[in-house]
């Protein structure tokens, strides 16, 4: 089943479609990870493909192994993916079951089991050290979730002035959690600290095993 969400982009109203389980991506998508094989990543940082885990449709984290990120190298998009977290109930705060998905290999959505909890920004879907979510949207681990990212890279005039900050709009299980939330930089974890390039979508690798799923991005 195909559950549209309303989503408000540069003013327009947009029926930005969430795509459950393994149903077919947008006929303009990239299809970056569809449950077979990693080809469209690398161990970021380097041209060598990634050892995480791929089985069953998805990949998972494999720890110590270093960040996925996309070969392809992106600005502007709309990136839809699915997370699975591990119950780590002996774990507390960023121990529990910790990673996150980085627009550009820059600007990071938190993942993490924060479910139950009053959401701060290094919470799931909080923009990292920068926003809490607007609402817990959270499902308890062992359950698979969705990210829903409509992303908008900084914008900078032909002298290389910065005219806009990097933004987006974040919706976690359908429901609205990011209303056009800025980073002010680039993040601490970042893989570079030059916002006028474009760059891959990144997964963190934070030492837990983590699962994603149905990765697919749209150029806008």
């Amino acid at each position: 089943m195909v559950i549209a969400a309303i989503l408000f982009v540069g003013g327009v109203v947009n029926a930005a479609p969430l795509f459950k389980g393994k149903e077919k991506v947008p006929a303009d998508a990239v299809a970056l990870f569809d449950g077979t094989d990693l080809s469209q990543w690398v161990q970021c940082g380097t041209d060598k493909a990634s050892a995480w885990k791929v089985e069953k449709g998805y990949v998972e984290v494999k720890p110590g192994a270093g960040y996925l990120c996309s070969k392809q190298q992106f600005t502007d998009c709309q990136l839809h993916v699915e997370f699975w977290l591990p119950l780590m109930a002996d774990k507390k705060g960023q121990a529990r079951a910790n990673s996150g998905v980085y627009m550009q290999g820059r600007y990071e959505i938190q993942v993490l089991d924060s479910y139950g909890l009053q959401p701060k920004s290094d919470d799931c879907g909080g923009v990292y050290s920068v926003a809490a979510p607007l609402v817990n949207a959270c499902r308890p681990p062992e359950t698979w979730q969705t990210y829903d990212i409509i992303f908008h890279a900084p914008k900078f005039d032909a002298q290389g002035n910065q005219t806009s900050k990097a933004h987006a709009i974040v919706l976690q299980n359908g429901v609205l959690i990011q209303e056009e939330t800025e980073w002010p930089e680039p993040g601490r974890a970042a893989l570079d600290s030059d916002p006028k390039t474009p760059g891959p979508i990144s997964l963190q690798d934070h030492g837990c095993l983590v699962r994603y799923r149905n990765i697919w991005v749209r150029p806008l």
